[in-house]
C-alpha cells in the first residue's frame, strides 16, 4: 500500500512518536511518503530517531514544497476550476469564523496541498493525516485534487488538533477513518459532537502509539535517591509550575530533592523566576531540548518521572510510556488519557491536577518506599510490553488502513 502521510512538521524536535508510528507501518509492509506543512529546517534532522533514518525512510520520500507553487488560478488535478474555487471558499468561510490566524493557516494548508497535487500526481492507495488540524485540511484537499475515490483518514491526538480544534466537524464527516490515541479522546468526541456520534464511532479506531522496546531496556536497579525528572515543552498546560511548588514544599518538610527539567518553551523564564522565588533554583537544572538518547538517559538516571499536567494539553504523553518501559516509576496527573497509560494506577501514581500539596505527598511517599518503586517499575515494563509494542501496534494500524474503503459522501464543506 502506498500511503501519503500529512503532518505538521517533519523533521522536528518532537519527532519521536511520529517516527515510531511510521516505522511500525513500514515494518507492516506499508510504503509511506511524508508531506510536512512546515518548511524544512535541516538542523532538525538530528532529532529524528535512528529507527527512521534515511536507510529506512529515504529522504526523497519526504516532500517539502514551496507554498508559492500552489498559488495561482485554474483547477487542481481532479477538480475543475469551479469546484476548486467552491472548496476553497467553503473551507475558508469556516476557518474565518475563528479569526485571521486560522484563516491564514487554512489558506496556507490549501496552497501546500495544491503544490503537492501538482508535484505528486501519482496515485496513492490511502491518504492519512497524522493530525486533525491544518494537516488534515491539506490531506483532504490533496485527496480531492488527486483522486477523490481514495480513502482518507485522520489521527486525533490532543490539544493542537482535538481539544482546541478548528473546523473539525466537517472533517469528521468527510474522512473514512478516525484514529484516536486513547479511549478518553473517543469519549471527548462523543461529548463535543453528540450529533455526530453515530457517524464517528463506527469508523473510529483506538491506536496506542508504539515504542521500540529494544531501545528502551528496563533498568529498575541502581537509581539515585531523590532525583526527579520532568520532560516536555514549557507551557502552562504541562503544570511545571505546580511541580516547582511541590519541590519547595518537600524542602520545607525536610525532604530536599533535585529536579531536572528537560525541554524548553515560552514559560522558561517564568519557571526560572519561580524557582528563584521559591528558593530552590540551586536544585533545579534546566536541561533544554535533548535528542532522544539524552532524554532516555535523563529518565534512566532519575528516581521518578513526574508529569504534572494541569489541563487538556497532551492526551497520552510519550515520556510517560518511555518511563514505564525503562522502569522509571511515574507520578502523574489524572488528566485526559494519562490514567490509561498508567493502567488506572496499577503501574504508576495518579494525583489530582493543580494541587502541589497532593503532588508533594505522592512524591514523598514513593521516595520513602523502595519496595513500592520496585513494584511499579516491574509493573510499568510489563504494561508497556503488553500495550505499546511498536511492531504489533503498527501491524494493527496497517490492517485497519488496508481494510478502509472510501464511503463518506460530499465535498469539503
Amino acid at each position: 500500500m502506498r500511503l501519503a502521510i500529512f503532518t505538521s512538521q517533519f523533521p522536528s524536535r518532537v519527532s519521536t512518536f511520529f517516527a515510531r508510528d511510521v516505522r511500525g507501518l513500514i515494518d507492516a509492509g506499508i510504503e509511506p511518503e511524508i508531506f510536512p506543512l512546515y518548511p524544512l529546517d535541516p538542523a532538525l534532522w538530528r532529532y529524528v530517531p535512528s529507527l527512521l533514518d534515511d536507510r529506512v525512510l529515504p529522504r526523497e520520500r519526504v516532500h517539502h514544497v514551496d507554498v508559492r507553487a500552489g498559488l495561482g488560478l485554474g483547477g487542481a488535478g481532479a477538480l475543475s476550476p469551479a469546484r476548486f474555487a467552491r472548496d476553497v471558499a467553503s473551507v475558508a468561510f469556516r476557518a474565518g469564523a475563528g479569526g485571521p490566524g486560522p484563516l491564514a493557516k487554512t489558506l496556507y494548508a490549501l496552497a501546500k496541498a495544491r503544490a503537492w497535487a501538482r508535484a505528486k500526481p501519482g496515485r496513492f492507495d490511502h491518504v492519512l493525516s497524522y493530525w486533525g488540524n491544518y494537516a488534515a485540511t491539506s490531506a483532504i484537499a490533496f485527496q480531492r485534487m488527486t483522486d477523490p475515490s481514495v480513502p482518507v483518514s485522520t489521527f486525533l491526538h490532543a490539544g493542537t488538533d482535538l481539544y482546541r480544534a478548528v473546523s473539525l466537524r466537517a472533517k469528521l464527516r468527510y474522512v473514512d477513518r478516525v484514529i484516536v490515541v486513547c479511549r478518553f479522546n473517543l469519549e471527548f468526541l462523543a461529548g463535543r459532537y453528540p450529533d455526530l456520534e453515530a457517524c464517528v464511532r463506527p469508523k473510529a479506531h483506538v491506536h496506542h502509539i508504539g515504542l521500540d522496546l529494544a531501545e528502551l531496556p528496563w533498568s529498575g536497579e541502581g537509581r539515585p535517591e531523590g532525583r526527579l525528572v520532568a520532560v516536555g515543552s514549557f507551557e502552562r498546560a504541562k503544570g511545571f509550575d505546580v511541580l516547582l511548588r511541590a519541590v519547595a514544599l518537600l524542602g520545607a518538610r525536610g525532604r530536599e530533592v533535585a529536579l531536572d527539567l528537560v525541554g524548553d518553551g515560552r514559560e522558561r523564564a517564568a519557571l526560572a523566576r519561580l524557582a528563584e522565588g521559591l528558593g530552590i533554583a540551586a536544585r533545579v537544572r534546566f536541561r533544554g531540548w535533548l535528542a532522544f538518547d539524552g532524554v532516555r538517559e535523563a529518565m534512566r538516571e532519575a528516581t521518578l518521572l513526574v508529569h504534572p499536567s494541569v489541563g487538556l494539553g497532551d492526551a497520552v504523553p510519550t515520556v510517560i510510556k518511555e518511563a514505564l518501559a525503562l522502569g522509571t516509576p511515574v507520578v502523574a496527573s489524572r488528566v485526559a488519557g494519562i490514567p490509561e497509560l498508567l493502567d488506572e494506577g496499577a503501574c504508576g501514581v495518579l494525583v489530582p491536577p493543580s494541587e502541589p500539596e497532593r503532588l508533594a505527598d505522592a512524591i514523598a511517599a514513593l521516595l520513602a518506599d523502595e519496595g513500592r518503586r520496585r513494584d511499579l517499575s516491574r509493573a510499568g515494563r510489563a504494561f508497556a510490553e503488553e500495550t505499546f509494542d511498536l511492531k504489533r501496534n503498527g501491524r494493527r494500524l496497517a490492517d485497519v488502513l488496508r481494510a478502509t474503503r472510501r464511503s463518506a459522501p460530499g465535498g469539503m464543506g
